[in-house]
C-alpha cells in the first residue's frame, strides 16, 4: 500500500500494482488472439496450432517468468500464461503441492 497526499491536503491510500511486467510482455497487440480459445468451438488440431504460436510468442519473451507466476498464483483457467496452457499450470500446481495424504 501506498499513501499519497492528493490536491486539496487529503491523504489517499492506494494498492501499488505489481503487474507492470504486462506493459513488456511479448504478447500485448493484436497477435495476443492466439492465447486464448475462440468463442466457437475449437477443434483440437486447431487448438494444438494456436497454442504451439502462442507458446513460440512465449519462447521470446522477457517477461515469461513473471507472467508464468501471476497466472499460477491467481489460478488463471484459461489461456497460455508463462508458456503453459491450463493443464500444463495445473500439473505444475500439483508437483508444488506435493502428494496428498489419503
Amino acid at each position: 500500500m501506498v499513501r499519497v497526499t492528493a490536491q486539496g491536503g487529503t491523504d489517499v491510500t492506494t494498492a501499488r500494482v505489481e503487474n507492470s511486467w504486462q506493459v513488456k510482455a511479448a504478447c500485448r497487440g493484436p497477435q495476443a488472439v492466439v492465447f486464448f480459445p475462440p468463442p466457437h468451438p475449437e477443434r483440437k488440431d486447431e487448438r494444438a496450432e494456436r497454442e504451439q504460436l502462442a507458446k513460440g510468442i512465449c519462447a521470446s519473451c522477457g517477461v515469461r517468468k513473471p507472467c508464468l507466476d501471476y497466472a499460477l498464483e491467481l489460478r488463471e483457467p484459461h489461456g497460455i500464461w508463462g508458456g503453459l496452457n491450463e493443464l500444463e499450470r495445473k500439473a505444475v500446481l500439483s508437483r508444488r503441492s506435493g502428494p496428498r495424504a489419503r
